[in-house]
């Protein structure tokens, strides 16, 4: 970050500007403060591009659908004016290098770190391409490189898929030599399989320290994008393949970013930032290895058993409690004698028959189930039973829950829906929360580290899978999940 320049605004829009994180072929980019104290990266867009006749017409709708962008591993859209004399749009800083700082200072990644990268840049792309635009401009420098994965930045240069109108006027050169498509390259139409050969070129570099089509002229790097085989050369052999198929000159040739999630689906999705140690997740079967009827690889079923089914044994202990209360009083006061052959009715009648009771449950428990599918949630408690749908759920949350009077950690799967839920779907009461009308929770807890280390990753693999851009896993789940 640099000092903001004499010429450079005081503010832009509700923004006060604290510093100049750089300068695009779109304008400028700034660190500032919201009012609130918020930091934010405003990108302010060039005069000469916001003259053109069309652009603020694209560039609303492009803002429109960057805002419906979720997911983890992109820096969201705060706000925007597409109407300043300055059109301008605001999203999350993130404060982390960029991926090409990241090689630079440390080398390139390992084979572990590079199938973290690989997952969370498809999942991202995944959620760019669902709301109908394409990045454009995927490139190292674009590509935050944080201590739980990677974050794609500046969708300021993506337009929306539909209605496409080139900026001839302005000469602006959208996409990066080395890193842009063929089809980008020649100038020719351009959607969401671009953006999977730029992420191809962008992983050869994160393995490589070296882009596939390197050369010493931005013509001959063009020229090479076009016409040559990419040069894969120190990329892991297990990522060779993929690449490569990434990298092909043909656009529907290559992988979606879906396919791409398949294919690698339940490897790491942990921080590119440090090697996931081994055993730390569970390899899920790839679709092409899936037996029929088996459990899709994706799909979660953890459960733990519940050993607090004693309401009956204890409704019995609290009875022989009043009664043995009742009878020590009436001999204290009557002075009779006699008091302890008086305590033997509620000791046979209430106190053994509850703690039979109660001996009956530990060694019977039931079990607390979550299931995590294409479908939804499925919570199992007891006899209850509670389902909720992907169509109908607006966001799902994983997190630490902790009782104050019981020294033991919970993990709290919590589903919440929009204004527009239909309460006659009642929640049945284990999963209530409580003064919240629109949520459904389940909690369960796991015996040691390992275990749950194990099972939390099944169901964070599986939530990451089935409820994108719904789930943002908790920080303290992370914390967990990175803990060696």
């Amino acid at each position: 970050m640099r000092d903001l320049a004499p010429e450079d605004p005081a503010a832009i829009g509700p923004y006060r500007l604290t510093g100049s994180l750089g300068e695009g072929g779109m304008g400028k980019v700034y660190l500032a403060q919201s009012r609130g104290r918020r930091r934010v990266a405003v990108k302010v867009v060039r005069p000469e591009i916001a003259a053109d006749p069309g652009f603020r017409e694209r560039f609303r709708r492009e803002v429109e659908a960057a805002r419906a962008v979720g997911g983890f591993w992109t820096a969201p859209i705060v706000d925007a004016d597409p109407d300043a004399a300055t059109p301008w749009v605001a999203s999350d800083y993130i404060a982390a290098p960029n991926l090409a700082e990241r090689v630079n200072e440390y080398g390139p990644y390992d084979e572990d770190e590079l199938l973290s990268l690989t997952v969370g840049l498809a999942e991202a792309l995944e959620t760019i391409h669902r709301v109908g635009l394409v990045h454009r401009d995927l490139k190292p420098s674009n590509i935050l490189a944080t201590d739980d994965g990677p974050r794609v930045i500046d969708f300021g240069i993506s337009k929306a898929v539909q209605g496409l109108t080139t900026l001839t006027d302005t000469g602006l050169i959208i996409g990066s030599p080395g890193f842009m498509s063929p089809e980008q390259a020649s100038g020719g139409p351009v959607g969401p399989s671009s953006d999977i050969f730029s992420l191809g070129a962008v992983l050869v570099f994160a393995a490589t320290g070296k882009g596939p089509f390197d050369a010493e002229s931005i013509p001959a790097m063009l020229y090479r994008v076009v016409h040559d085989t990419p040069s894969l050369s120190g990329v892991p052999e297990g990522l060779q393949d993929v690449l490569a198929a990434c990298l092909e000159k043909a656009a529907e040739r290559r992988p979606t970013p879906g396919k791409l999630l398949d294919r690698f689906n339940g490897a790491s999705l942990l921080a590119p930032t440090r090697p996931m140690q081994r055993g730390e997740a569970t390899t899920a079967t790839s679709p092409a290895q899936t037996t029929p009827g088996a459990t899709p690889a994706a799909d979660a079923r953890v459960s733990h058993p519940t050993w607090g089914n004693f309401e009956g044994g204890k409704i019995f202990i609290a009875i022989g409690l009043l009664m043995s209360a009742g009878i020590i009083l009436y001999h204290l006061l009557s002075g009779d004698d006699g008091l302890w052959e008086s305590l033997v009715v509620p000791v046979l009648f209430s106190f053994i028959p509850g703690a039979s009771l109660c001996l009956w449950a530990a060694r019977h428990p039931r079990e607390t189930i979550i299931e995590v599918t294409g479908q939804g949630l499925n919570y199992v408690h007891l006899h209850w039973n509670w389902q909720g749908l992907w169509e109908e759920i607006q966001s799902v949350t994983l997190a630490p829950f902790r009782y104050p009077e019981i020294d033991r950690t919970y993990w709290e799967v919590k589903a919440t829906w929009g204004e527009n839920w239909n309460p006659a779907d009642q929640v049945p009461k284990p999963f209530r929360v409580k003064g919240h009308s629109r949520a459904a929770r389940i909690l369960v807890s796991f015996t040691g580290a390992a275990m749950a280390r194990a099972e939390l990753t099944r169901l964070d693999v599986a939530l990451r899978h089935h409820a994108a851009g719904k789930y943002n896993p908790d920080p303290a789940l992370i914390a967990l999940l990175h803990a060696s």
